[in-house]
């Protein structure tokens, strides 16, 4: 084992309709490793579940090991912090526990392009956008929810394929409270319309109130995936570079009734969460796989079938599966530069810095936006709006404008755009299922 890895071993058996978790410490250690069992009932998503929980919680998988049939599963996961390092908190398995106990799963509707919530309980009015991408789209949707007076708490957003998905949590200004009054609500849903539809593009947005709990990692996938931006053909990778284009292959496993999906790429948080976000949200049950990351590239391999028993079965299906995996990694692949930008919360403060972006031909990828108490702790991942690379007279401008003491230069192993590709063992038919 790899003594800089926590390790966490999750068994679960058909334990009948009511879900039993039960987390406990094996007292085996390995290369100063220990072991979490966590004992549940399987059912369909569990794995989703799991990963979810885990990147919740700012882990990164190293390695992970799955395996399920029937009622039963067994998944391995090597971690460590966010920052690579082995875990120091012995309390994690007992949070895992807490977060893997009783609760009900939901499956937000995938066909809004502007929906309002009313989240009480989280402190927050969740809006979820969908529409066609643009420079500039990002400073005029923040620009708009400051002139009508709410403030951004929180915000996830992704671009890709010429497409936009974000999920943005909102106050008002005043009092920093949900906003809650129907016809504001109203308001604020007609107006991010108009902003979304803008007046050149054929690809125009819909809009309706979104309803269900809202998972901020989860439901952009979910957006763009219902909205298509998986279509694509090879000339739509042209700008992309040869070391961080995903390769994802999908081959029929005959003799076992699987199709057995092989994806390599550059190493990055989340990307495990991508990609059994896309398959369970595609209908597909992952029933095996392996995960192996080593230097910075990543392999990973699923023996799959869709939740009607049968595995791919067509050629369509099958492009269709490689397609969308490409794009759940993409969404998230960072290229250009990434800022950072900490600095005390005010109102406006996204509203000017994304126009700063734009008046220096600067166009927001994606963007992280968090708000601790009272400070903003925001990451934008900026290309030229122009398509050519960023240039740094481009960057030490904005950071000028903007303050060379709140706005640095992240610096993100995972954003190379030179990322090497070691040769790395196939995986696949190491073992018989």
């Amino acid at each position: 084992m790899n003594d800089d890895c926590n390790a966490i071993c999750l068994w679960s058996s058909s334990l009948g309709p009511r879900r039993q978790i039960e987390v406990e410490d094996d007292g085996l250690e390995e290369d100063d490793e220990y072991w979490k069992k966590v004992d549940s009932a399987n059912k369909r998503g569990s794995l989703l579940e799991v990963v979810q929980i885990l990147t919740d919680m700012n882990l990164i998988i190293k390695r992970a090991y799955i395996s399920s049939d029937g009622g039963w599963f067994m998944d391995v996961f090597h971690v460590t912090d966010q920052y690579g390092n082995k875990l120091s908190d012995d309390n994690f398995a007992q949070r895992i526990q807490q977060t893997l106990g009783p609760r009900g799963c939901s499956f937000p509707s995938l066909t809004r392009s502007v929906g309002v919530q009313a989240a009480a309980a989280a402190g927050c009015t969740t809006i979820e956008l969908t529409g066609e991408d643009r420079p500039g789209l990002l400073s005029e949707v923040f620009a708009v929810l400051a002139d009508i007076k709410c403030n951004v708490e929180s915000a996830e957003v992704r671009t890709h394929n010429s497409r936009m998905a974000s999920v943005v949590y909102i106050t008002d200004e005043v009092d920093r409270l949900p906003i809650e009054d129907s016809l504001r609500l109203a308001d604020i849903k007609r107006l991010l319309l108009y902003v979304l539809k803008g007046n050149r593009y054929k690809r125009s947005a819909n809009s309706s109130v979104s309803v269900g709990s809202t998972h901020t990692e989860r439901r952009p996938h979910q957006r763009m995936y219902a909205d298509r931006d998986f279509d694509t053909n090879d000339t739509d990778f042209g700008s992309v570079s040869e070391s961080v284009k995903p390769r994802v292959t999908v081959e029929g496993c005959a003799d076992k009734g699987y199709t057995v999906i092989n994806v390599r790429c550059p190493d990055r948080p989340k990307l495990i969460f991508d990609t059994v976000c896309t398959l369970t949200d595609m209908q597909y049950v992952v029933f095996h796989g392996i995960i192996i990351v080593e230097g910075l590239e990543a392999i990973q391999e699923y023996y799959i079938r869709h939740i009607d028993g049968c595995p791919i079965n067509s050629e369509a299906e099958r492009q269709r599966v490689m397609h969308c995996l490409e794009a759940s990694i993409r969404r998230r692949t960072s290229e250009g530069v990434s800022l950072e930008l900490c600095c005390e919360d005010r109102v406006s403060l996204l509203s000017d810095v994304t126009r700063i972006f734009r008046e220096n031909g600067l166009s927001v990828a994606r963007a992280e936006i968090t708000t601790k108490e009272s400070l903003a702790e925001n990451v934008f991942h900026v290309t030229d709006a122009s398509g050519i690379p960023v240039k740094l007279e481009t960057i030490e401008a904005v950071r000028n404008e903007i303050g060379k003491s709140i706005l640095r230069v992240k610096n993100d192993v995972y954003s190379s755009s030179t990322l090497p590709h070691p040769t790395l063992p196939r995986i696949s038919r190491y073992h018989s299922y």
